[in-house]
């Protein structure tokens, strides 16, 4: 797990879940809460007759015993039957209570959502999972060591690329300046290309944010159209998910009920509300927002049919050993998905998502269970990935 508390900018984790750009206090100066983050679980004062049930026993203990300002949790059944959880505050200011199935910046679980789209095309004919990157974007993926004639949509898609992620070089000594500046999807790729690979492609799984920047510009190519216009008119419409939407060019809020995001205490200082930040960091890698309900209701979609034909719904099901993608381990990633190994037996298909200020876990059954756990705040213990985690085992199993 993380050695320091840190934050990214875009990913869940190099080990997508736990992936963080350190935050040190000299560059976090002078936007600081007063609050502390310690606040009490939604339900520490319930009587024994109403004792809550394991899914929201597991979103107290973020709280109380993790220290998150908030949780949010949300548990689709198979049938569509819905119930969601909250426990803490969603503003350490105004101590108001975390909202029921407020939106967040689900990060990373992007990465699905394009990956979807991208596959869409492949269905279509306009894209060829083994064709070289080098077909869709000419002269585009150069640098030390990298060739997009040797880069495939499926090498992208997969990360096994060998590109290395474009975040590490994103933030420097001005971690807010950083998180409020706007980004071109080239601005990323120059970052990216400037790093020399440390595998080949088709090598080895590495996850890189830089993967599905490609992916974007491929779909878009494709196409003709935007990423962010493909996933709207694609999925997000279709589905009727009205509460997740791609940021507008420039927008750094985040539209209608939403929990204010932080970053956690650190050698004694206060809580760091980082709620406005620029997403283009993420593009299409990570910029959507959306609540843990609209989630769920993508995943059992996703999964049960409806966005894919089957043949590239097989192909996305196709998995790489996916080393530190999540704290359980033995986790495989195929085109955009993950699998994740259950505490009832089987593994359920995930991603993840951390966001400034957010964090987001994410995951379906072969059932068609699907479930959701939201923080309004970076992980502020070694051990909170892991017990965000089994939260999410928790709402899947119980």
């Amino acid at each position: 797990m993380p050695k320091t508390r840190t934050a990214d900018a875009t990913s869940p984790a190099r080990s997508p879940r736990r992936r963080r750009v350190v935050v040190t206090l000299a560059t976090l100066g002078g936007v600081a809460l007063t609050g502390a983050l310690t606040v009490p679980a939604a339900h520490a004062q319930l009587t024994p007759k109403h004792r809550p049930d394991a899914v929201q026993q597991s979103v107290d203990r973020l709280v109380s015993v993790d220290k998150f300002p908030g949780v949010m949790a949300s548990v689709r059944q198979a049938d569509g039957r819905v119930r969601n959880y909250t426990a803490g505050v969603a503003d350490l200011k105004t101590r108001a209570k975390m909202p029921v199935d407020g939106r967040v910046r689900i990060a990373s679980n992007t990465k699905m959502f394009t990956a979807t789209v991208v596959l869409q095309l492949v269905g279509e004919g306009k894209v060829k999972l083994d064709e070289p990157v080098e077909t869709y974007l000419p002269g585009v993926v150069r640098g030390d060591g990298i060739d997009g004639r040797k880069i495939t949509v499926r090498h992208l898609l997969q990360q096994t690329s060998g590109l290395e992620d474009y975040d590490d070089g994103m933030i420097g000594d001005d971690f807010v300046g950083a998180l409020k500046r706007y980004y071109e999807p080239y601005d990323l790729l120059d970052i990216a290309f400037a790093i020399k690979p440390k595998s080949q492609p088709g090598e080895k799984f590495l996850y890189s944010n830089t993967n599905y920047v490609l992916a974007g510009l491929v779909a878009q190519k494709a196409s003709g159209r935007p990423i962010g216009e493909l996933i709207t008119k694609r999925i997000i419409e279709p589905l009727g998910l009205r509460h997740t939407y791609w940021p507008a060019e420039g927008d750094m809020t985040i539209r209608g009920t939403h929990p204010r995001g932080y970053v956690p205490p650190m050698n004694g200082s206060p809580a760091i509300d980082i709620t406005e930040t620029d997403t283009s960091g993420g593009w299409a890698a990570g910029a959507l927002t959306g609540t843990p309900s609209d989630l769920n209701r993508f995943l059992a979609a996703l999964l049960g049919g409806k966005l894919l034909k089957p043949a590239q719904l097989k192909e996305m099901k196709k998995t790489v050993d996916a080393p530190g993608f999540d704290t359980v381990g033995g986790s495989r990633y195929g085109l955009g998905i993950a699998t994740f190994k259950l505490s009832c037996g089987g593994v359920a298909w995930t991603h993840g998502g951390t966001a400034p200020g957010y964090i987001t876990a994410a995951g379906v059954t072969a059932a068609g269970k699907a479930a959701t756990v939201a923080t309004n705040s970076l992980y502020p213990s070694e051990e909170s990935p892991k017990h965000v985690e089994q939260s999410l085992d928790t709402a899947l199993c119980r």
